[in-house]
């Protein structure tokens, strides 16, 4: 069993995220869900931050987490280090303490304790709420961040209104991103989406419209991948792909501040959802609407839905869809 500390303040998304490189991903408490199992994916998840081989847990208090770290048998060799976490500020748990504690009896148990560069860390996770929980594990795995290193404005080419990496990763690997498939965005624009999905190391397609977008999107994936993508000149609802070509599908749709007639774009989003359901059998569709209608008129189930807010004018809709 493991337990996954979570990115952001959407449990719900992030939990869902941790689906497609976990088993049996289940809430544990804020910012905290247990799986059964984890697979070498995990470690290109968006909204965890680490996974960790349960130990025990029990209710969040030093003295409970003493316990449970007393009560476990331990079958590691090498140096070890304690760091505990107050997830999200909210038990008040002195973490110090809960080092200090935990590593005195490590030590007392014949360990070797070494903070800089130890082969094994315990870590501490308390979490407050009806649902409140200490929870120990052994690190396991800790995802790659560098979200940061990646915003659209360090890109070669930029456009208002480009997603942040760290949802674009998040969206690739809900559509399922990873080696060996192939994820195809038909409204590409700068090119985020793909290159989230190709850092997996999906191999990667886009189209796009405008062809000021095509080149863009062509410089930012050589600029990030180097190679595995292919970016065309093309339509969403006419897309020079041979039926189940691609793995998934995933695109941020148009917005409605972004056509002048809120029919036009209707159509757009159907024919491109329609298209998309030809070429594959998995897709992420993205908007400041939900397309769950349209992408039932145009053959797909509605596997989930999602709603983030980015600010007071706009809410972002995520439908995850299957054939």
């Amino acid at each position: 069993m493991y337990v996954l500390e979570l990115a952001g303040q959407n449990d719900e998304f992030a939990a869902y995220e941790a689906e497609h490189a976990a088993s049996d991903v289940s809430h544990l408490a804020p910012g905290l869900v247990t799986a059964r199992g984890i697979t070498d994916r995990v470690v290109d998840l968006a909204y965890t931050h680490r996974a960790s081989e349960l130990v025990g847990r029990g209710v969040p208090t030093v003295a409970d987490a003493v316990a449970i770290l007393s009560a476990a048998s331990l079958d590691r060799e090498g140096s070890v280090a304690v760091r505990a976490v107050d997830v999200r500020s909210t038990t008040g748990v002195d973490t110090q303490t809960v080092e200090r504690e935990l590593g005195d009896q490590l030590a007392d148990r014949g360990f070797e304790i070494d903070l800089d560069d130890p082969d094994h860390e315990l870590r501490a996770l308390f979490s407050g709420g009806e649902t409140g929980t200490c929870a120990l594990g052994w690190l396991a795995a800790e995802t790659d961040r560098g979200f940061g290193q990646r915003t659209p404005t360090d890109r070669p080419f930029f456009q208002p209104g480009s997603m942040e990496p760290m949802l674009a990763r998040a969206l690739a690997n809900i559509a399922g991103a990873r080696p060996g498939a192939t994820v195809l965005d038909p409204m590409c624009g700068t090119g985020g989406l793909l290159i989230e999905a190709g850092l997996t190391g999906a191999e990667v397609i886009g189209l796009d419209v405008q062809e000021k977008m095509v080149q863009g999107s062509r410089a930012n994936l050589d600029d990030a991948l180097g190679d595995g993508y292919d970016v065309i000149r093309g339509t969403a609802g006419e897309l020079p792909l041979a039926d189940e070509a691609v793995d998934a599908v995933v695109f941020d749709a148009p917005y409605g501040r972004q056509s002048k007639i809120e029919g036009e774009l209707g159509e757009l989003v159907y024919d491109a959802l329609c298209e998309a359901r030809r070429v594959a059998s998995r897709c992420v569709v993205v908007g400041d609407k939900p397309w769950a209608q349209p992408a039932h008129n145009a053959g797909w189930t509605t596997e989930a839905v999602f709603d983030r807010r980015v600010h007071r004018s706009l809410t972002r809709y995520i439908v995850v869809l299957r054939s």
